[in-house]
């Protein structure tokens, strides 16, 4: 199975008692479906997935198969801390129509499980069970917990584990993956900014949260890699590398939401505790995104 291209992690949009918005996670994938999006990430991070119920995220995985146009490609996120969960909810999503799984490092237990052989441990017994192949989803900066890419070697000998995306930014450590894994394996990118040179050195595509407010932005820059024009590419990289890092490092979902609000999708107010820019931000974010939008 190819995971080429660009994947929004999509965000969830939710009113403002914090419900999830049927008719709005409906009009994000009909106006998703226009682009050269490669498909759908669904519940993970940027989705506030540790912040739904099990039955909000089986119900977002069922509306959005419901629309997402048939060319595109459906991942669900369905890391949890236990094996036990984590297999019963991509077992899940596999039933609904989903064609892999992302799965998270487990990070709860950091002082049990921030060591190569608890992980592989973890990732192995998931894909034992699971219906569907697993992408490792690697985000330390967050979890506080790093896979070594000793580890994705090793585990690039699984049947049903495929990919990783690795979004530490770190452009060494991505090429240690690329070189290193099984042939077949595939290194995808969760880092805006440095997406150029990430496909550059051989991922293969990026499931990226700025896709959400600018899919034809990242678009750009995957298309002029496709067609080796490597000036191109770069032109679109540093356009992008202010906005990308406002609504990813600086202001995070609440910034990318109203970023997305501003480019015509709706992005609305996060889950609390979470909260929406404050005035400073939002006018930090629409003077970044001006170049950008349309």
């Amino acid at each position: 199975m190819k995971l080429h291209g660009i994947f929004p992690p999509i965000a969830t949009p939710f009113n403002h008692e914090g419900e999830i918005w049927k008719v709005k996670v409906q009009h994000n994938i009909e106006k998703w479906n226009l682009t050269g999006l490669a498909g759908y990430v669904v519940c993970g991070s940027t989705g506030e997935s540790v912040m739904l119920t099990t039955e909000e995220k089986i119900q977002l995985w069922e509306w959005v198969a419901q629309w997402a146009a048939p060319a595109k490609l459906l991942i669900a996120g369905t890391g949890m801390e236990s094996v036990r969960e984590t297999v019963a909810l991509s077992n899940r999503a596999a039933e609904i129509g989903y064609k892999v799984a992302m799965v998270r490092t487990p990070h709860y237990y950091k002082n049990l499980i921030n060591n190569s052989a608890a992980q592989m441990l973890y990732f192995r017994a998931v894909a034992d069970q699971s219906k569907i192949p697993l992408i490792i989803y690697n985000w330390p900066q967050i979890t506080g917990v790093d896979i070594a890419p000793d580890a994705v070697a090793e585990l690039s000998h699984h049947p049903n584990i495929i990919a990783i995306k690795e979004s530490s930014g770190n452009l060494e450590k991505v090429m240690q993956m690329i070189r290193d894994t099984k042939k077949g394996f595939q290194v995808l990118t969760g880092s805006a900014p440095t997406l150029a040179p990430s496909l550059a050195v051989g991922c293969v595509g990026a499931v990226l949260a700025f896709a959400n407010a600018a899919p034809y932005a990242t678009i750009s820059i995957w298309e002029a890699h496709r067609t080796r024009e490597p000036e191109a590419a770069l032109d679109w990289q540093n356009r992008i590398a202010r906005p990308a890092q406002l609504v990813t490092t600086k202001y995070g979902v609440p910034g990318l939401k109203y970023a997305m609000d501003l480019a015509g999708y709706y992005g609305g107010p996060p889950r609390l505790p979470l909260t929406c820019p404050t005035p400073e931000a939002k006018k930090e974010i629409d003077l970044a995104f001006q170049s950008l939008r349309g």
